[in-house]
């Protein structure tokens, strides 16, 4: 066994290493799981016990000096690639720069979208995205057989310890509830975030979206302002020659509920543009503000939401809302 050893001991000394193929090839024939070191240590049940403690020795030095030829080889190789310089490289010249990453286009117009409402006087309120039935839709003045209400439409989670139902936020709203009840007016706040529909998935909706609503509460709010504010926002938001009307609409925590489109021209036919909707709106339901303690005898407001993501694809004339949450990394690049 003695000589084996030795003789493994001199094949090790004598290997050369002058690449990156042979250290491999060194490593699997002496270092490997099935190498000739592991091999070696496999024979020792052969050892009589009297001579177990030398050979044992002698085995531990092998393998020693194994491991060190290898690490010592691979100290060399790295020193020679780091001081390898081609003499064609021109090594005054630049490092070539990282590729820099952006805002998802979803971000940057939420950000733009705050931005404006921040010019306009509002501040920012935000809420849990998973929701009881009160603040989501009773204290909105939903009737108890409103479809909103059936899974069809909305993610139920579970009950809560009143059993009343949990759910997914079906719109930030629930947002300016819980600020009626925590802040007496004026109350002049914008609520974004993430909502859900239990809706199909399709080029024009998805299960999940953005929302930036708002909601302004005060004596003497009237219908004048509410058309101003939309005004001024699609304004800033679309350029001062933006096309825009105002027509009645229904919502349940609004009344008079107002909608609001905007004209988009085909850029392949001037003829062939239409209207889009971008946001309904309203005076708040004296409903609403009853719920939360609120004289509507005293104040009135005003409340309005809009999607993030309609807003975007109006903005960059995109065709399908799934391209937002596909993270093809060609489509965000655009967004620099």
């Amino acid at each position: 066994m003695i000589d084996d050893i030795e003789s493994l001991e001199e094949k090790i000394k004598q290997y050369s290493i002058d690449n990156e193929d042979e250290l491999e090839s060194f490593r699997l024939e002496f270092l490997s799981r099935n190498g000739k070191i592991q091999e070696m240590f496999s024979r020792i049940s052969e050892v009589p016990n009297e001579q177990k403690a030398q050979v044992g020795k002698a085995m531990n030095s092998v393998k020693n000096l194994a491991q060190e030829t290898f690490d010592t080889a691979e100290k060399k190789l790295k020193q020679q690639e780091a001081s390898a310089i081609n003499a064609t490289d021109d090594v005054t010249l630049p490092a070539p720069p990282y590729p820099s990453g952006s805002f998802h286009p979803l971000t940057q117009t939420m950000e733009e979208m705050k931005n404006i409402f921040y010019r306009l006087g509002f501040s920012i309120a935000d809420g849990p995205e998973i929701e009881d039935d009160f603040h989501n839709f009773t204290a909105l003045n939903f009737p108890p057989n409103h479809p909103a209400r059936d899974e069809q439409d909305t993610f139920f989670v579970e009950k809560n310890e009143d059993d009343q139902d949990l759910v997914l936020r079906t719109h930030t709203s629930p947002v300016q509830i819980r600020l009626m009840q925590q802040q007496e007016p004026p109350i002049r706040a914008i609520m974004p975030g993430r909502v859900y529909r239990n809706e199909a998935v399709s080029p024009k909706s998805y299960f999940l979206f953005h929302q930036v609503e708002a909601l302004y509460i005060d004596t003497d709010v009237s219908v004048a302002e509410l058309k101003e504010t939309l005004i001024s926002f699609v304004k800033l938001m679309f350029g001062k020659e933006v096309k825009y009307r105002l027509r009645p609409g229904y919502f349940p925590f609004t009344e008079p509920s107002l909608e609001m489109d905007i004209w988009w021209d085909n850029p392949n036919n001037d003829k062939d543009g239409k209207w889009l909707e971008i946001l309904g709106s309203g005076m708040v339901d004296p409903n609403v503000l009853k719920a939360v303690d609120i004289d509507p005898e005293e104040y009135t407001g005003f409340a309005w939401g809009m999607g993030v993501e309609r807003i975007a694809l109006l903005r960059h004339q995109i065709d399908d809302i799934r391209i937002f949450y596909q993270n093809d990394v060609r489509f965000l690049e655009q967004f620099h």
